[in-house]
């Protein structure tokens, strides 16, 4: 029976790919797991094996040669099979079978097919009292969801409002509870797996329903989107990098003086950067071809096979950790604001002795404990107040100057950074924008922010001066029109009066929107700041 081999997606950004040597020829026996051939795409020349056995019938692609991801590369079947129907694209004949890649859920096609199979799915009748969870949108910019921790287990009671799972969005790691009761029937995600909104979830409903059928309907969806590992028809790449390593039967073969040397690209390009003389290799690949196993394997100090120089012996090593949701948010939001808003920047020096002194005497109150990010939150505060067009948004329609201040606080945490709001900030007293601030990264670092108190900035404080940084900038966040940078206290030699003494200064950067906030403007608001902070006592008036 014959399967058509389709160009494999070997990289996730992979569209197309070159064919850079074949290793088998028309009429070769091929066995699952022999190397076809060397595939060039966007970021290597890798080798691709064949999941199928049978005889190469067609050569579709020749050397040299590109075509896209899923277009027709070779033909693999049983010795003489008739294939001309394939060939001819009349379709397969009646023995043969034709096996394409799927679309993937990137490809330009994919969306009328995943459209196809929720139609499918939409007509399909539920049992009496069976609900389909899907994965719910928690925050206005979600996307898609991890299950970091089910509560509930397959054949527990749930009532409306229990607790169903834990679910990472972009933005915090929130329960999420049921809103409906009955026996949770099936679990459609595992700890630990994604899946987009309004995807399968679970299945709650009556104890004792069978709900395979409806379990199994939902994820035909996801089957449209990407090959099933299980089929040995698809001619699809692994999720591991194609092996290197020679089959055990494989008989090494050293080259004879003056002959052609075969290698393989990445093996050519590793004995380069190592320094190794190719002829001195003994190949163990397919008829004596080098290959990356032959390279990692090779033991310098003999002599032969090195070229004059040091060979280093050390063993490359790295983890791959697959990227959150809060780290995938981070990186598009960022990404926008960076590349789409005109960033520019003011930077300034402040006097700190005076804030110093009136620090120290306000935590000399009881019970009273206020830091120099409160006192810099607060005299932003009272300066956005002045100057509102620093305190305005932009959007493609409008821009709109608030008259209310809400101050985002950048809080770090281990999956990335997050921005929890302090609302009509200049309202508040400077002990209560502490408490309120001390509260708020807690429930950060915690992941038990909510969407509301993260939302709704009008201004953002960014600080790094705790850890020793002097000077930085940020990348605003939008659609706010700044973001202020704040170092740390720094002791050093300033003129004051005429004289040389010790004084304690810290730099600011300003980093506006040119669409919103221009140089003059974002220049006054700085002064106003300048004199809060250097003077905080008027922060009480």
């Amino acid at each position: 029976m014959a399967i058509v081999v389709n160009m494999p997606r070997l990289s996730d950004t992979m569209e197309e790919g070159t064919v850079a040597a074949w290793l088998k020829k028309v009429g070769d026996k091929i066995e699952e797991g022999d190397i076809l051939a060397e595939i060039e795409t966007d970021k290597a020349t890798m080798e691709f094996e064949s999941f199928n056995e049978g005889t190469l019938l067609h050569i579709g692609v020749q050397e040299g040669e590109t075509t896209k991801v899923d277009e027709l590369l070779a033909v693999i079947g049983e010795e003489g099979e008739d294939i001309s129907a394939i060939l001819n694209g009349g379709g397969t004949p009646d023995s043969e079978t034709k096996e394409e890649v799927p679309a993937t859920a990137e490809s330009n096609d994919a969306a009328p097919v995943v459209e196809e199979k929720q139609e499918e799915a939409a007509k399909v009748d539920l049992p009496e009292g069976v609900i389909v969870v899907t994965m719910p949108r928690l925050s206005d910019t979600m996307e898609e969801g991890t299950v970091a921790l089910w509560i509930k287990k397959v054949g527990d009671a749930v009532e409306e409002g229990d607790i169903l799972a834990e679910i990472e969005t972009d933005k915090a790691t929130m329960e999420f509870e049921s809103f409906q009761s009955g026996t949770l029937l099936h679990i459609g995600l595992q700890e630990g797996e994604s899946a987009r909104v309004d995807e399968l979830l679970a299945i709650i409903g009556p104890a004792g329903t069978d709900v395979s059928a409806v379990a199994a309907n939902f994820k035909v969806v996801a089957s449209a989107e990407a090959p099933k590992a299980e089929d040995p028809k698809v001619e699809t790449p692994k999720a591991e990098a194609p092996k290197a390593e020679p089959k055990k039967e494989a008989k090494p073969k050293k080259p004879v003086k003056g002959e052609r040397v075969f290698v393989s690209p990445l093996a050519k390009k590793m004995a380069e950067e190592r320094g190794i003389n190719l002829s001195h290799i003994t190949g163990t690949g397919e008829n004596g071809r080098i290959v990356k196993f032959d390279i990692e394997n090779f033991v310098p100090g003999s002599g032969a096979g090195t070229v004059g120089k040091f060979v280093p012996t050390g063993q490359e090593d790295f983890e791959d950790i697959p990227n959150s949701q809060m780290r995938k948010a981070i990186a598009r939001s960022l990404t926008k604001s960076k590349f789409s808003a005109p960033h520019y920047y003011l930077a300034v020096e402040f006097d700190m002795d005076n804030a110093i002194t009136f620090r120290k005497q306000f935590n000399s109150i009881p019970d009273t404990k206020i830091s120099f990010n409160d006192m810099v939150v607060k005299a932003c505060a009272l300066a956005l107040k002045e100057h509102p067009q620093v305190n305005s948004q932009w959007f493609d329609d409008k821009m709109r100057l608030n008259n209310h201040v809400h101050i985002g606080v950048a809080v770090a945490v281990p999956d990335g950074l997050v921005v929890p709001v302090v609302r009509f900030t200049n309202e508040q007293s400077l002990p209560q924008i502490g408490a309120e601030v001390k509260e708020l990264a807690g429930k950060a670092r915690n992941k038990k922010l909510t969407p509301d108190e993260m939302s709704g900035s009008t201004f953002t404080v960014s600080n790094l001066g705790m850890f020793g940084i002097d000077y930085f900038t940020s990348i605003i966040n939008q659609p706010n029109s700044a973001i202020l940078s704040v170092g740390a206290i720094v002791q050093k030699p300033v003129v004051k009066e005429g004289q040389i003494v010790v004084g304690n200064t810290m730099k600011l950067t300003l980093a506006c929107d040119h669409r919103t906030v221009d140089g003059a403007t974002g220049a006054q608001f700085l002064q106003t700041l300048k004199g809060y902070i250097e003077n905080p006592v008027t922060m009480l008036v």
